[in-house]
């Protein structure tokens, strides 16, 4: 493959709502420039980059997967990203890696939840962008109408540089308005076109729109709106480097028209890409940590080498891959190089290109590519790697906190023993993933986006490793405790043929504040109980308030105070006193009011104005309390306390209110008394499950 250097490399995220077309407009690149021989479906399973069997199966975009095209003489790295909630955290992650984004609408839907999401990603990023109104020869298609939505939504300076020939099933090409040309595809997929004049039809209103876009131009610049008010018009030269000087300040977002899927329009994309792209040597340089101290990388092939990895893969055949993106120096394939943030080096055994699964050896990785590896020891996703010895570390990628949790029981002992590997397979991939065991109802738990992206994880468990689970609702980890106090006395009294066993305590039992769980006091005096049998009165409490009287769940924030009892000479053992111990628990227990306790959940909600009320509604029928709200951009953010049993089903709730456009944040907060009338359920659940016996309420 060609050596490129960094001015003639391009870095794009294909991004959107999904569904939008990326998928497809990446096969028809491919295609286009002869990477594939024919043009590939998601219809067919056949893409290059939706390669995976789940992403094959609900032909949709799971991970992000990258693909390069050589085009007249540059090289256009592609990151076709994922459009649905669920996964859209692969698709931040990847903007780290990227130059710019071509964010892709489709003209019958227009812009729908997910075209806001990532919009807001690129804003925070500050990436420069283009728009690309997709899917033009369907029903209902309708260039002028998607554009006047994407203007309502994302401002005036979303600027058609495109104008659609036809509409509906009659689209069969595009006029470029700054060259005031035409170009005419065959309807045949095969990106056949022919060059001609502007149709008589539309050559008033591309002669309009061009004035309307050279206006805007100059708008942006004091020395080109000099010249157009003196000249009327501007120069080619002028018109292009005012263009793309305005692109890679945000302030324009050129907007293209195509049909991926009838492969109109994407060669015009790809001029597009060069013309007015920014490539990575006009992006702005990078804050990093150096050392310790906050610097500025410039992205140049001969500053020390560093790199971020942006994404992981599992293969099963090469093993880990690692993605990265070089912002500066270069490495050989048999480079060794510092993982900074973990203080380690890794030997870079071997560098290729990616195009969707399949590999290309690369020389080098140079700035402004991107670049893979295999088989790191122990980098991650989100770790820098650099030059030995220069001490550069570039900013981690911040992934989102797992929103949804499941219980997942594997069906044999065999996946039982496999799923420890597996899941560390799988949380190397996808660090938003988290496997844990819940220490109070010792389940092992799944924790992630959201409720497709759980079920897409355990299709991968059975798929990829052959580990079947079923996934059930979490069990809460209800508590117990008191508030009243108990002065009672437990005693263990046993006579057999033989030595018997006596054991005999006198305790008080009172509560403590939240959050202090257990404290044990011996204050026995005079030898009413010898010392040597104190930890095992202490030992027997520890064990018994793993299982309250009410429910049978452990029992928190109470003090037990050890004051009397007695002893016999042969027949008290340390067993007698911990079986001593855990009745006087039981009674005082009983005594002294118990109540059970329920996890709260703190909750922040993100959704637009329209669906507060709605919400807040909800979250009131949940038991929840409202704590207060912020303003974020278009968002409000709605911060509650709620019960987790009341969380369990909210994602779907919200998807529905919103119309998806909302998501939350979840994460445990502290323990609440349940209300009095809902106690009585959970104790009845508790006796069904056998965790407490009637006689025990």
């Amino acid at each position: 493959m060609k050596d490129y250097p960094a001015d003639k490399i391009r870095n794009i995220a294909l991004i959107g709502h999904g569904s939008s077309g990326k998928t497809s407009l990446t096969s028809a690149f491919l295609f286009d420039v002869g990477a594939t021989g024919r043009l590939t479906k998601v219809d067919k399973g056949n893409t290059v980059t939706d390669y995976e069997p789940e992403e094959i199966d609900r032909k949709i975009s799971i991970n992000s997967a990258i693909c390069f095209v050589e085009w007249k003489d540059h090289k256009i790295n592609f990151v076709d990203t994922p459009g649905y909630s669920n996964f859209l955290w692969d698709t931040k992650a990847s903007l780290r890696a990227v130059d710019a984004a071509a964010v892709l609408v489709c003209g019958v839907a227009g812009v729908e939840v997910g075209t806001e999401k990532v919009w807001e990603m690129l804003e925070e990023f500050h990436l420069p962008r283009m728009i690309i109104i997709n899917k033009l020869d369907r029903e209902n298609a309708n260039f002028a109408r998607t554009l006047e939505a994407i203007q309502q939504f994302f401002g005036r300076q979303a600027v058609p540089v495109q104008l659609p020939i036809g509409e509906e099933k009659n689209f069969r090409g595009v006029v470029d308005l700054i060259r005031q040309k035409a170009y005419l595809f065959e309807k045949d997929e095969s990106g056949k076109f022919k060059e001609e004049a502007v149709p008589a039809d539309l050559k008033a209103e591309a002669e309009k729109k061009y004035r309307e876009l050279v206006e805007m131009i100059a708008e942006n610049d004091e020395k080109l709106m000099e010249k157009y008010l003196e000249k009327g018009t501007l120069t080619t030269e002028e018109i292009a480097e005012g263009f793309k000087k305005s692109i890679l300040n945000h302030q324009l977002y050129p907007v293209f028209a195509a049909s991926a899927l009838l492969n109109i329009g994407v060669q015009n994309i790809l001029d597009g890409i060069l013309d007015v792209m920014p490539s990575a040597l006009d992006c702005p340089e990078i804050k990093v940590k150096i050392n310790g101290k906050e610097e500025v990388l410039k992205a140049t092939a001969d500053a020390p080498f560093a790199a971020l990895v942006f994404k992981t893969i599992s293969d099963p055949y090469t093993g880990r891959i690692s993605l990265m993106r070089v912002f500066s120096g270069k490495a050989s394939p048999d480079s060794t190089v510092a993982n900074t943030g973990k203080n380690i080096d890794e030997k870079l055994t071997g560098l290729f290109f990616l195009q969707g699964k399949e590999q290309t050896p690369a020389g080098q990785a140079k700035a402004g590519d991107l670049v893979a590896t295999a088989k790191l020891k122990a980098t991650s996703t989100g770790d820098t790697l650099s030059a030995k010895g220069s001490g550069i570390e570039i900013p981690p990628i911040k992934f989102p906190e797992p929103s949804i949790s499941f219980a997942i029981e594997p069906k044999t002992r065999a996946d039982e023993d496999r799923i420890s590997q597996a899941s560390h397979r799988i949380t190397e991939e996808d660090p938003t993933v988290r496997f844990e065991r819940d220490p109070d109802t010792s389940q092992l738990l799944i924790s992630g986006n959201g409720e497709l992206h759980v079920r897409i994880i355990t299709d991968k468990l059975k798929k990829r490793y052959n580990v079947d689970v079923e996934l059930k609702p979490p069990k809460i980890s209800y508590k117990e405790t008191i508030k009243g106090r108990a002065d009672v006395q437990g005693k263990h009294k046993k006579q057999t043929g033989g030595r018997g066993q006596y054991g005999d305590v006198w305790i008080k039992m009172e509560p403590l504040p939240r959050g202090m769980d257990f404290e044990f006091e011996d204050k026995i005096f005079g030898g009413s109980i010898p010392k040597n049998y104190i930890p095992s009165i202490e030992k027997g409490l520890i064990e018994a308030k793993k299982k309250g009287v009410l429910a049978g769940y452990p029992v928190v924030n109470f003090k037990i105070i050890l004051y009397d009892g007695s002893f016999h000479e042969v027949d008290s053992s340390d067993i007698a006193f911990k079986i001593a111990a855990s009745k006087a628990f039981k009674l005082a227990m009983k005594e002294a009011r118990p109540t059970i306790l329920e996890p709260i959940m703190s909750v922040e909600v993100y959704t637009p104005d329209a669906y507060m009320g709605d919400i807040m509604g909800n979250l009131n029928g949940r038991r929840g309390k409202v704590q207060g709200m912020e303003q974020k951009g278009n968002m409000r953010i709605l911060k509650a306390v709620v019960p987790m049993a009341e969380m369990l089903d909210f994602e779907p709730t919200l998807t529905s209110i919103t119309g998806g456009r909302g998501s939350f944040l979840m994460e445990f907060s502290h323990y609440e008394e349940v209300p009095s009338h809902l106690q009585q359920k959970i104790i009845n659940e508790a006796i069904k499950e056998g965790r407490v016996r009637p006689e025990e309420e």
